[in-house]
């Protein structure tokens, strides 16, 4: 160095001058896998939590026609059921009874009556209108006593299932007394079956009728495919969410099944890079680092969607300016490049720089 610098001062050259370059090879240099940036695009998923209930057209009450004591339970919460099978039998109360008792004997006499006026009417001792009235009689008291029999006052009768269904709810135990018009079994279409979630009101205009939905049962289970079939337009105040249903295919879950919900809203676009080519700064940033002829430059960037092995980012990015993969988080603005040895001559030519 000694030499060098005597010889400049013979040449009339600076030695600061001749010391330049070397100084800037001294900076280390970083091996790095350069790519370059593309576009593309991923799935924007919304994520929401669930369970397997029944829509509302699904479920099904079943009430005591009259007053009655429940006599007999034949199955129990959860069970399936087919359409005619017994559920529950129930006797009438004494008062019910009595009622189904009174009806028939105004039925009788109505009728007598009917017959009486029909003959007074014969000998001229009635009129058409009196033979109306009695008539008018005899129909409200038939129609009385019909109502009741249908309704099982005559005695004990059993309450059916009316289609195939599973029995979600048993409001009655043998020994009740039940009123009339009282529910007493509630059951469950299994086609009518569905997820009912929520989710934040932030994403929920973002959700829409008919979007595709993985469905991934908690407890680890194989993923099966549904759809949403409803997105409320309210908050619901018990819980802060905007009410999501998704449909499920018969017979795939269990009622009351707990589900993860991945509903797909679309894709979103811009810069594809692998996940773990976006660093954080020390404010808690993401960017990138790119080449910028061989020499690391740094860009502030935003995830716009994760997929956990690819990210969508956009910024202020320059497709003419490869992306780091490979190296990132040991460079600065400024470190000069080299190629990965794994990368070849060919990725030096392809990378710009």
């Amino acid at each position: 160095m000694k030499r060098l610098s005597l010889l400049a001062l013979a040449l009339g050259i600076s030695p600061l001058l001749m010391c330049g370059p070397a100084a800037a090879d001294d900076t280390p240099s970083v091996a790095a896998k350069l790519a370059p940036l593309t576009k593309g695009s991923l799935p924007d998923i919304i994520t929401v939590y669930g369970q397997v209930g029944p829509d509302t057209a699904s479920r099904h009450v079943l009430i005591a026609p009259v007053e009655a004591d429940v006599t007999n339970v034949f199955v129990r919460t959860g069970e399936p059921v087919t359409k005619g099978q017994n559920l529950v039998e129930l006797t009438p109360s004494p008062a019910s009874q009595s009622s189904y008792e009174q009806a028939r004997s105004a039925l009788s006499v109505a009728d007598d009556v009917v017959q009486r006026t029909r003959s007074l009417v014969a000998s001229h001792l009635a009129t058409q209108q009196d033979l109306a009235q009695a008539e008018k009689n005899a129909t409200d008291a038939r129609a009385t006593f019909n109502a009741l029999s249908a309704q099982g006052a005559a005695g004990p009768h059993d309450i059916t299932a009316p289609f195939d269904s599973i029995v979600t709810q048993l409001q009655a135990t043998p020994g009740d007394i039940v009123s009339a018009g009282s529910p007493v079994v509630e059951l469950v279409q299994p086609d009518g079956l569905m997820v009912i979630a929520g989710v934040v009101p932030s994403d929920a205009m973002s959700v829409n009728t008919g979007d595709a939905v993985t469905l991934t049962p908690i407890d680890g289970g194989q993923p099966i495919q549904g759809s949403v079939s409803f997105r409320g337009s309210f908050v619901d105040a018990a819980n802060g969410l905007v009410p999501v249903d998704v449909s499920l295919p018969q017979g795939e879950a269990l009622l009351g099944e707990m589900f993860r919900a991945d509903i797909d809203v679309g894709n979103i676009n811009g810069y594809l890079v692998p996940h773990h080519a976006v660093l954080i700064d020390d404010s808690g940033e993401p960017y990138v680092m790119v080449s910028n002829k061989m020499v690391a430059k740094q860009v502030s960037v935003k995830v716009l969607v994760s997929n956990g092995n690819q990210d969508v980012i956009t910024g202020p990015l320059d497709p003419s300016m490869p992306l780091v993969v490979d190296g990132a988080y040991q460079m600065s603005d400024g470190t000069p490049i080299t190629l990965q040895s794994s990368q070849g001559a060919g990725a030096a030519s392809s990378g710009g720089n």
